[in-house]
């Protein structure tokens, strides 16, 4: 009876994590009730509870499967290929994703909430960037292993990268500034270039 109910289950988890990254991407943290994801999901506040235990852990588990949108970039960049093009082809995803409104206004709001609560905060950056971190240092071992470059710190470095390609852009759009889409294309490879110039070669 377990096998035959499992994918049910994943069906049903499926569907409270896309109502929860909804809900959570357009009212915050503290405006989105269990009660609304679960009838959003179609399923009962009980079911939610019992796939995740709790809102800060259904928190997690939803921007970790945003996040997981950009895993898949990372995993490509290692099929090979001119390293230039793929760490361009890396930042222009990154930079994509983090600049879309509804990621900007989110932030926004979870900064604003941690104020109140801070293990909110604590909670997305340990589902969102941290991981994200990870999965592109895992990236840029990767590299240092095959020869392409050579990275000892391959978290530090993951760290510069996302720096260099965010620049101002990351600020200015928190606060309402928008930018044309050829600044930030001279962004990323200016800092694919800087990039290069530090890690290139043994």
């Amino acid at each position: 009876m377990s096998r035959k109910g499992r994918p049910v289950d994943v069906a049903k988890r499926d569907a409270i994590l896309d109502a929860a990254a909804h809900s959570f991407f357009e009212h915050g943290f503290a405006g989105t009730a269990i009660e609304h994801v679960a009838a959003h999901a179609g399923v009962s506040k009980v079911t939610v509870y019992n796939h995740f235990g709790d809102k800060h852990a259904l928190f997690k588990a939803a921007v970790e499967q945003e996040c997981e949108k950009l895993r898949g970039f990372f995993s490509i960049a290692q099929d090979g290929g001119d390293i230039r093009a793929r760490l361009i082809a890396i930042g222009e995803a990154m930079v994509a994703f983090l600049s879309r409104p509804e990621m900007v206004q989110f932030e926004r709001r979870i900064a604003a909430e941690t104020d109140a609560d801070p293990s909110i905060g604590l909670a997305f950056l340990e589902a969102g960037p941290r991981r994200m971190k990870a999965q592109f240092a895992a990236f840029l071992a990767h590299t240092h292993a095959t020869g392409e470059l050579c990275v000892a710190n391959p978290e530090l470095a993951a760290e510069q990268f996302a720096a260099l390609c965010k620049g101002m852009g990351d600020l200015e759009r928190r606060f309402g500034a928008d930018e044309p889409d050829e600044i930030n294309a001279r962004r990323i490879t200016g800092a694919v270039e800087i990039f290069l110039a530090a890690y290139c070669g043994r």
